[in-house]
């Protein structure tokens, strides 16, 4: 028999999971980490519809891994074949999914707010944030933290820095929410142009080479040039030199410090090519540790269901 998890249903961001309730996604990732042989016989018959309304490599195929990894039925919708298109509200296709057998629905799309909106109507289908416009990116923070908890054995005390652009990053406030929980210390750093106040309330902004030389890990952010409305910087060599993480500061970076980034990585812009191997660098680990973490998420969201 397979251990159950207590559901409780949608995932929003990480503001709206206690550290208790992360702790035991932690544990289940984990779980399905370590024990394959229950793996496709874990919840067959339930389906899974991932609909993204924004282009997605990491985060759509990992989703879709793992529901096949839990022995789902999965299937997909987008902004060109959904009926979104054709004038249909977001609130009616969460009721047709609904009504046509779907338990749990992966979302990505531009909007922030739309999915706590969505959850308070309660459509009948489980919603899962798969990254929300500038707002957030729920399992990528959860992903993150699995990843930095495996490697340092804790969160508690943890220095980690989150650098990049700020002002236009999901990942960064769920980050911040998630990590500030479990008692880390977040430091953010980047371009003027790109800073963003509102998380400077809740944390400090140092310069980047000030910060690196405190941090555990440094969280690079991509640079997201399809949100931005004007020319923030000049070129990509001037970035790197400027606000990028090379291998001068690298070894300014406390010997023990690790690389992270949710890619995808723009080489040669926040992050030196040779830098996204290199042995310091959890890049490739963060990606395969989202397979088990949202495997987690969608157990989450199944018996979220049933309870």
């Amino acid at each position: 028999m397979i251990p159950t998890v207590i559901g409780r249903g949608h995932l929003i961001d990480t503001d709206r999971l206690s550290k208790e309730e992360m702790e035991e996604l932690f544990g289940r990732a984990e779980y399905w980490r370590t024990h394959r042989q229950h793996w496709h016989r874990a919840y067959p018959g339930h389906f899974a519809a991932n609909l993204f309304f924004e282009p997605s490599t990491r985060t759509r195929i990992s989703f879709e891994v793992a529901e096949k990894k839990l022995g789902m039925e999965v299937l997909h919708l987008d902004g060109e074949t959904s009926s979104v298109v054709k004038g249909e509200s977001f609130y009616d296709t969460c009721r047709t999914l609904s009504s046509i057998g779907v338990d749990v629905a992966v979302v990505r799309h531009r909007g922030t707010g739309l999915l706590a909106e969505m959850a308070e109507k309660e459509t009948g289908v489980t919603l899962i944030n798969a990254g929300e416009g500038n707002g957030g990116h729920p399992t990528q923070a959860l992903l993150d933290l699995f990843t930095l908890r495996r490697h340092f054995g804790t969160l508690a005390g943890l220095t980690v820095v989150i650098a990049g652009d700020l002002l236009h990053s999901r990942v960064a406030r769920s980050n911040l929410w998630a990590l500030s929980a479990f008692g880390a210390r977040v430091i953010l750093s980047g371009p003027d142009s790109m800073r963003d106040p509102s998380m400077e309330e809740f944390a400090p902004y140092l310069p980047f080479d000030e910060a690196i030389r405190q941090a555990d890990a440094v969280m690079m952010l991509r640079v997201q040039l399809e949100r931005h409305e004007r020319e923030l910087f000049t070129s990509a060599e001037d970035y790197l030199n400027r606000h990028g993480l090379t291998s001068d500061r690298l070894a300014i970076m406390p010997p023990h410090a690790i690389i992270m980034h949710p890619a995808p990585v723009n080489r040669g812009v926040e992050i030196e090519s040779g830098l996204v191997e290199h042995p310091r660098s959890k890049i490739f680990e963060q990606m395969e540790n989202g397979v088990w973490v949202r495997m987690a998420i969608l157990e989450r969201a199944l018996q979220g269901r049933n309870n």
